[in-house]
């Protein structure tokens, strides 16, 4: 076709409408004919256009127009599916989704998603939750799954450029003194007394308290095995599987002074057989997250620890008490069954030795700190230079 100047056009194609406009067609890389999204004035205009998609094609700049036409609740939904996920981050999305974005961005396409209508869905969470911290894991879900569109092709650029906006500020983690823990220990009553134990002195993650069985459990050498972590999903069904990380299944070795505590848990309310749960519910079945839960969030108000001290914080208790307790890092790391490429290199020589010794350091450290809360110090007349009568009243002499 002529571009009305005699010469012939050498890319796309330019016919003129009844309307008296203009219409653009130009071939993609895939040789499918492709108009303008509008019609123009003039034929200039109209060539102008199509010489900026040539452009784009020679560039490797060229989208597909419908590649963004795609529903961003299908794409986000298969993103999540493709993933191998363990499953409390798989249900962990999905609540992300359904709760959080999906109500705001779940009818749109892909390209209907742009950084002003970002920054106005995550002013809007800001506004109406007090989690910030989950708004933090929404936003960087968003992002994530907006990234892997623009890596299919299927949009130019992410729309999620809010700086910092992922970033969690993470509040400081509460340790629980010793006479704390055994406190907590006595309210939480006999079945549950043990797990407390263990959650700070393993220390051990709820998920491998929840997955041990009686075969894991050696009352005479004081160790604990941990094979599998049994997280609890949130439709109430538990889901065996690998521990946290490689460094999960790992020999944690127990303080003496838990031994009485292990022997009597194991007597009287482990399961029966190598594979019986070592914590069950009241009435003989695995217990429910949300059941001990309640448990838990009772006795916190009764013993007086922390608002919002978390099971989970007992673990951070054992740590601290470890490395009190003359655990290295590496003692440390191995303990709570913690890995990564840079910790690998620090702790792969801890060897079950070196782990007694550190159970047994703890069991002095949680000993002292029991025997000082039961026999408070004193100090006798003679060290402080003058008799009890004298120094009393010199107390009421000074009004005190």
């Amino acid at each position: 076709m002529a571009n009305g100047k005699g010469r012939r056009r050498r890319f796309g194609a330019i016919r003129k409408l009844p309307s008296g406009r203009y219409q653009a067609r130009y071939p993609g890389p895939d040789g499918v004919m492709r108009p303008a999204p509008e019609t123009f004035e003039t034929i200039a205009d109209a060539d102008d256009w199509l010489a900026e998609k040539q452009t784009d094609i020679r560039r490797g700049d060229w989208r597909d127009p419908e590649a963004g036409s795609v529903n961003f609740k299908v794409y986000a939904e298969k993103w999540v599916e493709e993933r191998e996920l363990s499953v409390l981050s798989e249900d962990l999305y999905h609540y992300l989704l359904d709760d959080h974005i999906l109500p705001t961005f779940g009818e749109s396409d892909l390209d209907e998603i742009t950084a002003p209508l970002v920054r106005e869905w995550r002013a809007e969470r800001l506004r109406t939750t007090k989690a910030r911290t989950t708004i933090a894991k929404a936003y960087r879900l968003l992002k994530s799954i907006m990234e892997t569109a623009v890596d299919d092709d299927l949009i130019k650029r992410n729309p999620c450029r809010i700086k910092g906006a992922g970033k969690e500020k993470a509040a400081e983690r509460r340790i629980a003194t010793v006479a704390q823990v055994d406190a907590l220990a006595d309210a939480i009553g006999p079945r549950w007394r043990l797990m407390v134990y263990l959650g700070a002195y393993g220390p051990l993650r709820p998920e491998e308290l929840a997955g041990l069985r009686r075969r894991d459990i050696d009352v005479q050498a004081l160790k604990v095995t941990v094979r599998i972590a049994e997280p609890e999903r949130t439709n109430g069904r538990r889901a065996p599987g690998e521990t946290k990380s490689e460094a999960g299944t790992r020999a944690v070795f127990l303080p003496e002074f838990l031994r009485p505590e292990l022997r009597i848990h194991m007597e009287l309310f482990a399961g029966k057989g190598p594979d019986g749960l070592v914590f069950l519910g009241e009435k003989g079945a695995a217990f429910r997250r949300s059941s001990f839960g309640r448990k838990w969030r009772r006795v916190r108000v009764v013993v007086g620890v922390p608002e919002g001290f978390r099971f989970y914080d007992l673990r951070h208790t054992g740590h601290t008490l470890s490395t009190r307790s003359g655990a290295t890092l590496k003692d440390t790391m191995v303990r709570a069954g913690q890995s990564s490429e840079k910790a690998a290199l620090i702790y792969q020589h801890s060897d079950d030795d070196r782990q007694q010794e550190v159970a047994a350091g703890l069991d002095a450290t949680v000993r002292k700190a029991r025997q000082e809360v039961q026999e408070p110090a004193t100090v006798p007349d003679d060290l402080l230079g003058e008799p009890a009568d004298q120094r009393s009243g010199t107390n009421l002499a000074r009004g005190e």
